[in-house]
């Protein structure tokens, strides 16, 4: 059976230069691979599934908000036993006439009506000009960040009145992540309030990942983040779960592939560092 859904893009493989590292990054020992396969084993299985639920929010959501005619009914019912990977939402008519999308989160595909012919790609408007399937990636990432919510994020926001809101997936040993945030106050100050999320590019078990764990276990978070962005080392704490690694694969499943990347509040990827009044003039000509 065709799996539509493979070929996701893990990060960085782990190797003695950049994983085996002890909770504490003053302290290297190397890893035991075998602890790290399983640790990274259960990440996939436990996180996944609370990634997935959260994207299917979405797919829910608009899977009743339009009509089916009788037979597309029928060819969806096709597809899906055709796909029987994919939930009850996961399909619906595109806008080409015996076309269909299906699809999880922000992996999109088109299929035939008989289930026969897949097309991986993204679908354009040729009239307008606009990538149908990128508005759909956006409403997405939208949802699913509103599934995530703002209690498990670091909220930098204006002191005055707010006009913008960006998520920012970051790594706190990126150096355009660092150049950012030494602007925090610029962003804020053209009402743009930052929310940030963790991306250690490095992956699980690394010197960054574990620099986000203690950032997040730290009394004052925004503080914590502030002093790990200058090099400064942040206590480490044992705080129980925190929200790294649903951070780390929602951002695979965004398929961010470098930080900063700046998700605005129509969902829009915005990969690479944006200066205050360049991402300030951009968002509002959008």
């Amino acid at each position: 059976m065709l799996d539509f859904m493979t070929g996701r893009d893990r990060g960085p493989a782990q190797t003695a230069e950049n994983g085996g590292r002890s909770r504490n990054p003053r302290v290297r020992v190397w890893s035991n691979w075998r602890n790290l396969r399983i640790f990274r084993n259960r990440l996939n299985m436990n996180i996944s599934r609370w990634i997935l639920g959260s994207l299917m929010l979405w797919l829910g959501a608009t899977g009743v908000t339009y009509a089916v005619t009788d037979q597309e009914a029928a060819d969806m019912q096709l597809i899906r036993e055709q796909f029987p990977e994919l939930g009850p939402s996961a399909i619906r008519p595109s806008p080409i006439s015996g076309l269909y999308e299906i699809g999880m989160g922000m992996r999109l595909s088109y299929v035939s009506a008989d289930g026969r012919y897949l097309i991986r790609g993204d679908l354009y408007d040729a009239d307008t000009e606009e990538n149908l399937t990128e508005m759909r990636r956006m409403g997405a990432r939208a949802e699913a960040l509103d599934a995530v919510g703002e209690s498990s994020m670091i909220i930098f926001s204006p002191q005055g009145k707010k006009t913008h809101t960006i998520t920012v997936f970051t790594d706190i040993d990126c150096g355009y992540c660092r150049k950012l945030h030494r602007q925090i106050k610029s962003y804020n100050e053209l009402g743009i309030e930052v929310r940030y999320m963790f991306f250690p590019r490095s992956g699980p078990a690394t010197d960054s990942w574990y620099k986000a764990e203690n950032v997040w276990c730290a009394d004052n978070r925004n503080v914590a983040l502030t002093m790990a962005k200058t090099g400064m080392i942040v206590d480490e704490r044992d705080c129980g779960t925190t929200p790294v690694a649903q951070h780390y694969e929602l951002g695979l499943s965004f398929g961010i592939q470098g930080t900063p990347a700046i998700i605005a509040e129509s969902g829009e990827l915005i990969p690479g560092y944006v200066g205050p009044d360049e991402l300030l003039r951009y968002i509002e000509s959008e």
